[in-house]
């Protein structure tokens, strides 16, 4: 008697509701244009991020280790390489004009300075004044058109694999940027507007191929291909989406008004990023297509309703109240727990997972909102549907479609049961083989020439991802210590015995060209000094004018930290964590832990940690998420047998997912891991809208479960269909995209969309069959 006053209950509500929407059309118009209005005026306030997306908490320890790395030495992130092997560079002509492209780049305000083969110096030893005076490199001249590069540079080992390779020939110039400007908008101006095009003006004028990678080009222009793609897919998908919708629904005016309804969706969440003064992020860039994701299925929903109605009473106002009757109940639950799931991001410690969760809960909850109040108010306005709008209810194909939906549930359940069973169990295996990439680089589109351009840098000077190594002496002038510094030679050493990473960079390298040029330039020499030579350069050093310059890369001003610089080749995550680990284990040897504070950090080590954190809290999310969809359907069904059944075709699509990733070695990563978020919300959609249908019919049949289901396939299993076809197309659009991460995104959500709609459609139905003699009591509990 309860159960039925509260179904009263809700009835009387959503009537009110009903009442309420379609006698204040032209209210809720100006509401609805108002809100979206001042979205639009929101878009100025929309950034996007210039930097990597840190998604690990502030209190994190690796972003504590980072932020006093920063704190001592600046960004870490600044170094753009340009470089070529081509030896046409070695005539008198395009070596000048190399030279003045290096200088023309260095008197860009943006640039603190470039290291190039035409401004190398060399150091000589002032005896008279007991210091070091810094000169020119000259080049010797093989004739009177080539210069003898290689010869000049061989008594130059400090610039050996910084800036030429010794073995290929090939130079590079290291243009670093002011600290300051490398994570601003600024980066983007200069990369784009200034250092791209005198770049090729030289390439023109010389018919030489210049190579440019380093972290600041390769992120502006990976963040630019993202932003151009991004709003040419989303286009790409309500295109897409719109053709198939009117070709299922044979509707223009429905297709417009979908159209209309999603692109205000889009709006709100921009506006709501810009409102909220939210940067556009790896996360937050899903968001527009998440919108579309749960917009798509509450249009045809209520469409789909709508024509249903008006075949049964022909009476448009009393169908649109029905249809906010009978439809939006069930909506308000789907929008509400695909909501509550995104939501759970927000009590995570990460600023960017908050910020996400923040905006999609939102916007999810808006394109309800949006969906149930302006579909029954268009459709309100415009003449009731032709009976050519309606014959796809009743048309030869939908007919078949659902007859063959029941056909399948009467006779091929052990089938259904058996296929389900066995992707589930070979899905499994998949999952074994699934990793989590936490490399930075990996998204890159590899036809695009700027990743060609990281693989030369690649093969010859072993990547340009930086890698900081911190040491903290603990006392002031610590690094001055010859003792301390043999350690700093012995580390130095050890990692240019390591694969796949860089010479490194650090005192070390100066102080050996110090001792070169003690001994008045001689290579021979470029060696780590004795205690008693180190005495006598040291003398040197104090009185060298340029003293600063050497040593302010390498060691703060107290003297007490010290930075030893490499660069990792783009490498997978598990290198990268097997490469790490073995730094670490070089360092702890040669520096006790009680004496010395050493870290190994840089934006990489971020990216690899933050990926760690995003897959365990999306896991997170996800386990919350299934808790709140099993208390909604215990509370609709009053059974926990309900309960498990319904998780089953929720679970099922993300654990095949999951499975395909494995085998397909499709990595967990921050481009990919939201499949399983977006994935989830639309399956819970479609089975709170079957369950919302079949507990209507359960009462209305007096708890004839097999009739109650097949009345549900009838009425809500075509928009079932529609919905994961028309989104399945949809957002295949975006497998062709440059981008590993987005066409990923892509296919992995089709994927998902294609066993979601056969778990909701088929497999929830042969359960609920199969297990109807287990339920019958309860549902006859739930209806007396």
């Amino acid at each position: 008697m309860n159960d039925r006053l509260k179904n009263h209950d809700f009835l009387k509500n959503w009537r009110y509701i009903s009442n309420l929407i379609l006698k204040n059309r032209f209210l809720f118009l100006i509401i609805i244009l108002l809100i979206s209005i001042f979205s639009s005026t929101q878009f100025k306030n929309i950034r996007f991020t210039f930097t990597e997306a840190n998604l690990l908490p502030d209190s994190h320890i690796q972003n504590l280790i980072y932020n006093k790395f920063t704190n001592l030495f600046g960004e870490e992130g600044n170094l753009i390489v340009i470089g070529l092997n081509d030896s046409l560079i070695f005539s008198r002509e395009n070596f000048r004009k190399w030279t003045t492209l290096n200088k023309e780049i260095e008197k860009f305000d943006e640039i603190d300075y470039t290291l190039s083969i035409g401004n190398l110096k060399s150091l000589k030893k002032n005896d008279d004044e007991e210091k070091f005076d810094l000169i020119p490199i000259k080049f010797n001249s093989i004739n009177n058109e080539k210069l003898s590069i290689e010869k000049s540079l061989e008594n130059f080992p400090f610039y050996e694999d910084l800036i030429y390779k010794k073995e290929s020939l090939v130079i590079r110039s290291a243009i670093f940027m002011e600290k300051k400007i490398v994570n601003t908008n600024l980066r983007k101006e200069f990369i784009l507007d200034k250092l791209i095009p005198i770049i090729e003006k030289f390439e023109n004028e010389t018919k030489i191929n210049v190579r440019l990678s380093g972290m600041p080009y390769i992120r502006t222009l990976n963040a630019q291909n993202i932003i151009d793609e991004m709003g040419f897919f989303v286009f790409a998908a309500i295109l897409i989406t719109s053709i198939i919708f009117y070709f299922f629904l044979r509707s223009i005016k429905g297709t417009i008004i979908s159209i209309i309804v999603v692109l205000l969706g889009v709006i709100w969440s921009l506006g709501t990023l810009g409102f909220l003064q939210y940067e556009i992020t790896v996360l937050t860039a899903l968001i527009p297509p998440l919108i579309i994701v749960i917009g798509v299925p509450n249009c045809i929903f209520l469409i789909n309703k709508f024509k249903q109605e008006i075949i049964k009473n022909n009476d448009k106002i009393k169908s649109l109240k029905n249809v906010i009757i009978k439809i939006g109940n069930a909506s308000l639950l789907a929008n509400f727990t695909t909501a509550l799931g995104f939501a759970t991001f927000i009590f995570t410690d990460s600023k960017i997972l908050k910020e996400f969760g923040i905006v999609a809960s939102i916007n999810i909850l808006g394109i309800f909102f949006i969906s149930i109040i302006l579909i029954p108010i268009f459709f309100s306005l415009l003449k009731k549907p032709e009976m050519s709008e309606l014959k796809y209810l009743t048309g030869k194909k939908t007919i078949y479609i659902t007859n063959l939906i029941e056909k399948i549930i009467k006779s091929k359940r052990k089938l259904t049961f058996t296929v389900a069973s066995f992707f589930f169990a070979i899905s499994l295996i998949g999952i074994y083989n699934l990793k989590i990439s936490g490399n930075m680089l990996d998204d890159i589109p590899k036809g695009k020439e700027f990743f060609k351009d990281l693989s030369f840098f690649n093969d010859e000077f072993s990547g340009v991802t930086p890698i900081e190594i911190l040491i903290d002496t603990k006392r002031k002038n610590g690094v001055t210590n010859y003792n301390n510094l043999k350690k700093i030679e012995k580390l130095d050493k050890s990692l240019n015995e390591l694969t796949e990473i860089s010479k490194p960079l650090s005192i070390i390298n100066v102080i050996k060209f110090l001792k070169q040029s003690y001994y008045n330039g001689n290579p021979n020499f470029y060696t780590f000094p004795s205690r008693q030579e180190n005495l006598f350069i040291s003398k040197y050093i104090k009185n060298s004018e340029s003293k600063i310059d050497f040593i302010k890369n390498y060691v703060d001003e107290n003297n007490q930290n010290v930075r030893i610089t490499t660069y990792m080749k783009n490498i997978d995550s598990q290198k990268i964590e097997y490469k790490i680990d073995e730094i670490k284990k070089i360092v702890s040897k040669i520096f006790p832990e009680d004496k010395f504070d050493v870290d190994v950090t840089g934006k990489a080590i971020l990216f690899l940690h933050g990926t760690k954190f995003l897959v365990k809290n999306l896991f997170l999310s996800l386990f919350i998420a299934i808790i709140i969809i099993a208390l909604i359907i215990s509370y609709i069904f009053k059974s926990i047998k309900m309960v498990l059944i319904s998780l089953i075709p929720n679970i099922l699509p993300l654990i095949i997912t999951a499975g395909f990733m494995g085998f397909f070695q499709i990595s967990l990563k921050p481009s990919t891991i939201l499949v399983f978020s977006i994935a989830f919300g639309i399956s819970v959609d479609n089975t709170i809208h079957f369950l919302a249908k079949f507990r209507q019919e359960i009462f209305e049949s007096n708890c004839n479960v097999s009739k109650s289901v097949y009345l549900t396939i009838k009425e809500r299993g075509i928009g079932m269909f529609f919905t994961s076809v028309i989104l399945l197309f949809g957002f295949s659009v975006f497998m062709m995209s440059d981008f590993g991460g987005t066409v990923a995104l892509g296919g992995l959500v089709s994927l998902t969309l294609l066993f979601s709609m056969f778990s909701n459609l088929i497999l929830l139905p042969s359960i609920i069959i199969y297990q109807k003699n287990n339920l019958i009591k309860n549902l006859k509990r739930l209806v007396n």
